[in-house]
């Protein structure tokens, strides 16, 4: 049994899907449950046949309900092991199986660091860090940065173990009539040089890093424009829209919001920018060196394990160096920028498939089933 906050298109809910996805046989022993509401993921995982349920959380005072509704669904379902992911499902799902009677309780950690202004969020995951020693079996760490910082805040170290995020490969490809016709939509030219970042609006993304970069940039580069996609990436968002006001970036910037067709998005792009502040092991960037792009990224979470020497890293939060490392990508040819993406692709296809990280969790699993030490 899964257990998760939600079922939206983002980080955690993809990885769980591809986890789930590259077992076809267990799909039937398989139950989803998300805190809140169904999402685009579960009902792409009911269409398979995974039994998905969702709960309705609206609030934190709807937790005791919530609890004793996934006490019920462990009663009903058994499962041999519950794997929560984030830190509210780790509390919720962790107290319901103890409550059940369920021993093998996996947790999951996607991000580094918890922003401290997030104090609901800071105050769950202190909850958890205090009963880390006694809830879980095992705390799966996206990323060896999380694991670090976690430690820090209190983690039990023992049971922490690292299971980097793998990709679908099969998933992620475009046709050329596909990008051309996205890079028509948006009305790029052949001749533009398009840079662009996928993820949802959210200060740990970036995205007034980016917009700031992208003004120090167009200063001396009047062929490059600027794609943003992802959820709240929309023109009805008045604080983005007024930051390319403010640099008057309006003309430069195409804002597609919320898009199912990620691969093509990243195909259509030139060079991939991640400005984030915060990430865990950063899924998106992975996709972009998949699709073969060339990229620049912030070093943050395990991004400098995933590009490996493949791409340009530079310091969060600093515009300057973000704009610097763009025109650095800028100032090779054509083919070299192919020849930069062409070799992040191999890398990330070599190191990171969906199929090497199912093969850890199910290593994780059968070890905790049998009683053996992992």
């Amino acid at each position: 049994m899964h257990i998760i906050v939600g079922l939206e298109a983002h980080g955690a809910e993809l990885m769980l899907q591809r986890l789930i996805e590259a077992d076809p046989a267990a799909i039937s022993s398989t139950v989803v449950v998300s805190l809140t509401s169904l999402g685009v993921i579960g009902e792409s995982l009911q269409a398979k046949g995974v039994k998905v349920y969702a709960l309705s959380m609206s609030s934190s005072l709807s937790s005791l309900v919530t609890i004793w509704r996934l006490v019920k669904l462990m009663r009903q379902y058994q499962p041999a092991i519950v794997q929560t992911w984030m830190y509210h499902a780790d509390l919720l799902g962790g107290l319901a199986a103890r409550l059940a009677r369920c021993q093998n309780v996996v947790w999951g950690i996607r991000i580094t660091f918890v922003p401290r202004s997030n104090m609901l969020t800071v105050l769950v995951m202190e909850i958890c860090a205090l009963i880390s020693r006694w809830i879980p079996r095992k705390i799966i760490c996206v990323a060896d940065a999380a694991r670090r910082e976690h430690i820090k805040y209190g983690y039990a170290a023992s049971r922490m173990v690292v299971i980097h995020n793998g990709f679908d490969f099969n998933a992620l490809s475009a046709t050329g009539e596909q990008i051309v016709a996205l890079r028509q939509a948006c009305h790029f030219a052949a001749h533009d040089v398009i840079v662009g970042w996928v993820g949802r609006y959210h200060p740990d993304k970036g995205q007034s890093n980016f917009v700031k970069a992208a003004a120090i940039l167009m200063r001396s580069h009047a062929e490059v424009k600027f794609l943003l996609v992802g959820h709240g990436c929309d023109p009805s968002n008045s604080e983005l829209m007024g930051w390319l006001t403010e640099y008057g970036l309006h003309n430069r910037f195409t804002l597609l919001g919320e898009r199912s067709d990620v691969a093509v998005c990243l195909a259509a792009i030139d060079i991939f920018c991640m400005p984030s502040r915060n990430e865990g092991f950063p899924n998106v960037l992975g996709e972009a060196m998949a699709m073969g792009r060339p990229c620049v990224a912030t070093n943050v979470g395990d991004a400098a394990l995933l590009v490996g020497e493949t791409a340009i890293l530079v310091p969060p939060q600093d515009e300057q160096a973000l704009a610097a490392g763009l025109s650095n990508i800028l100032a090779l040819s054509r083919q070299q920028r192919e020849d930069m993406g062409q070799r992040a692709k191999r890398r990330v296809m070599a190191e990171f498939s969906i199929k090497k990280a199912h093969e850890c969790f199910d290593s994780v699993y059968r070890e905790l089933l049998v009683g053996e030490k992992f």
